[in-house]
């Protein structure tokens, strides 16, 4: 099934984002295993099998309306060199993914392509589910305090 080539793009777009963050994601989560945090380390490393997931559904989504998924490209990382850095840093990626889904979505509505706007509408619940969390981590950083907060997550 042959689809529009402004709706190829944009599932594209947004693949590049999920490849982006699965990488992102991994290396935040060996950096808190490193240093011990094993609360952050577990949130981080199932985002990023989330994120692989999500991609290998784009990418068949994408073949099948006869388009070709691009693997080659990634966005920068942006990696934050300590834990309240990272957060600050994911936040920023979530929020842009967050606006970028919701585009897509309605790219999607007006092309009529509804099956694709599920499958973006799924990642995008799943998505603001992590900015949730994100939202929850910069809560308890700034009212427990960063010794706290991470003393917290070991």
């Amino acid at each position: 099934m042959q689809s529009d080539s402004s709706i190829l793009s944009a599932l594209n777009a947004v693949l590049t984002t999920e490849l982006t963050s699965i990488n992102r994601y991994f290396l935040h989560a060996r950096m808190h295993k490193n240093w011990g945090f094993d609360e952050l380390n577990s949130a981080c490393f199932k985002k990023s099998i989330k994120d692989m997931k999500q991609s290998d559904t784009l990418i068949e989504r994408i073949l099948f309306l006869e388009g070709l998924p691009n693997l080659q490209q990634l966005l920068p990382l942006m990696i934050g060199e300590h834990t309240e850095e990272m957060i600050t840093c994911d936040m920023k990626f979530q929020i842009e993914q967050v606006k970028q889904l919701k585009d897509t979505i309605a790219l999607c509505e007006q092309h009529k392509d509804f099956v694709s706007r599920e499958i973006l509408n799924e990642i995008l619940e799943y998505e603001e589910g992590f900015v949730d969390w994100l939202e929850i981590q910069q809560y308890q950083m700034t009212n427990v305090g960063m010794q706290n907060y991470l003393q917290s997550k070991v």
